[in-house]
């Protein structure tokens, strides 16, 4: 089966991005691109993969899924396929499809299950912060840059309230730019929070 993989940027106190959504806190970003050019070249956005050059072929992933407001900066910057090079699925119900881009408002949790079943790539959950909140149970794998900022607030890494799940750390890979990249895979019995994961909300 298909495994789903939240790989993304945070700061050291779990934050993804400021609260209008940039992410340029983070600083020059080299180290980083020069590592998923090796490792996962399929999750730097098309234009800049064209930009650099890089042509290489996807390597894990064939699709990625974004909430509305990771979807939204790119529309903002006149990018209305940010990752054409894999089938992106966006979650939301304001919003509207456009060319190369799938615009789903069904229950993430159902959908991603389903979509688990179907023969293909693994998938990369790309944030944000609300869609990773209820798609956590489903995440096979994290994979954290960590950056060296404290963010002192913003969009958290997932916001699913108090429903604790565990990881087994993997791997963790330090760059020259003072990023580390952790990688994790879920413990069995993962999911420790009391009742049930929160779902049914898109636009994350």
């Amino acid at each position: 089966m298909r495994k789903l993989a939240y790989f993304v940027a945070a700061s050291i106190d779990g934050y993804i991005a400021a609260p209008d959504g940039t992410w340029d806190f983070f600083g020059a970003p080299d180290a980083s691109i020069a590592f998923m050019t090796e490792h996962c070249p399929e999750t730097l956005p098309t234009h800049v993969r064209a930009a650099l050059g890089v042509d290489a072929p996807n390597r894990v992933f064939d699709t990625v899924l974004m909430g509305r407001h990771t979807y939204e900066p790119a529309l903002r910057a006149g990018i209305t396929s940010p990752y054409a090079h894999l089938k992106q699925v966006v979650f939301s119900r304001t919003i509207a499809g456009s060319d190369g881009v799938d615009v789903v408002a069904d229950d993430p949790p159902a959908f991603v299950a389903t979509l688990k079943q179907k023969p293909g790539g693994d998938i990369w959950l790309a944030g944000g912060g609300n869609l990773a909140g209820q798609l956590l149970p489903a995440v096979d794998e994290l994979v954290l840059k960590l950056n060296p900022v404290i963010a002192g607030g913003g969009i958290p890494l997932a916001a699913a309230g108090f429903h604790p799940h565990r990881f087994v750390l993997e791997s963790s890979t330090a760059l020259a730019d003072g990023v580390l990249v952790l990688r994790y895979r879920t413990a069995a019995g993962a999911y420790v929070g009391l009742g049930t994961a929160p779902g049914g909300h898109v636009d994350g």
